[in-house]
């Protein structure tokens, strides 16, 4: 039972509550805060110092990136990858389990989440509902910084849960594989900037914005909504399915929510909107914006 409990890609706030007190939070349990926002809004890691889970380090998307890419948090290399997280306690056989503290309840957490399974780690959940709700329902947080012992992790990239922009180019001749498009609607049709750029989106694509699997209260859907979800916008689950936004953040809410239906293949094009709009061709973007100025 045990097993079966590490192998969930959530894990409930009274779960890890309980984990916190019964003093499990160590080399075989990592607690990593995953939160990242626009500079002028938040400083996520002065919010981390200030207050977070007893025991939880701090993962630094912007560290843990390829700082070498003109997009915005590329995976970083396997080497870089696993020495990065290796420096916050976390070895092949540790459970990890990844929040952050965005008022929608889960923003970047399930980056964080695919970014370990895309590295060949297994045994990684989502806390479920966020800090929002951990802080809400009355658990412990601290400004006590910890300093986790060093651990060794080999990370071994799994090339099928990531997309490059050559084979997302292919597909849409190809339509090798379903995909679709966690941003807002307006910027999936092109009728609002995408953070300053202009929208649209990759020609067969199919949008549900990442909310729609979120509750009022900011946990995740029940399965049975969330199938129903993908059943209204006519993805086949069982069929191969690839997952893009902005820049490869909210995708990862579409891989989580198939996870949790049972679909753990799911892909995310890395680069996203922002690799696409620079790279493809002008008739590869589709916007009904340029279409109404035609």
């Amino acid at each position: 039972m045990a097993r079966q409990s590490l192998s969930r890609a959530l894990v409930t706030a009274s779960w890890l509550a309980e984990a916190v007190r019964a003093g499990r939070v160590g080399a075989g349990l990592r607690v990593l805060d995953a939160s990242w926002y626009p500079p002028k809004e938040r400083n996520a890691r002065q919010e981390f110092k200030e207050r977070h889970i007893p025991g939880a380090s701090f993962f630094d998307i912007e560290e843990c990136r390829d700082k070498s890419s003109p997009y915005d948090f590329m995976l970083p290399s396997e080497s870089h990858f696993a020495d990065y997280v290796g420096g916050l306690g976390v070895s092949n056989d540790t459970h990890v389990v990844v929040y952050d503290g965005d008022e929608v309840g889960t923003f970047y957490a399930p980056r964080a989440w695919w970014m370990f399974r895309a590295f060949g780690h297994k045994e990684v959940s989502v806390l479920n509902g966020g800090f929002k709700n951990w802080v809400k329902e009355g658990h412990p947080v601290t400004a006590e910084v910890t300093q986790p012992t060093p651990a060794v992790f080999k990370a071994t990239l799994n090339r099928a849960l990531v997309k490059t922009f050559e084979e997302m180019v292919q597909n849409v001749s190809s339509l090798n594989f379903q995909v679709v498009d966690s941003r807002p609607e307006g910027r999936f049709r092109g009728t609002e900037l995408d953070q300053g750029l202009e929208s649209g989106h990759i020609p067969g694509a199919v949008n549900i914005p990442f909310h729609s699997f979120l509750s009022e209260t900011g946990h995740e859907k029940s399965i049975e909504e969330i199938q129903e979800i993908f059943r209204e916008k006519k993805v086949d689950l069982s069929k191969p399915l690839t997952a893009t936004c902005r820049k490869g953040v909210t995708a990862c809410q579409i891989a989580l929510a198939a996870f949790l239906c049972g679909k753990r293949d799911v892909a995310v094009y890395d680069g996203s909107w922002s690799e696409w709009f620079h790279r493809a061709p002008p008739h590869y973007k589709v916007t009904e914006l340029k279409r109404s100025k035609a």
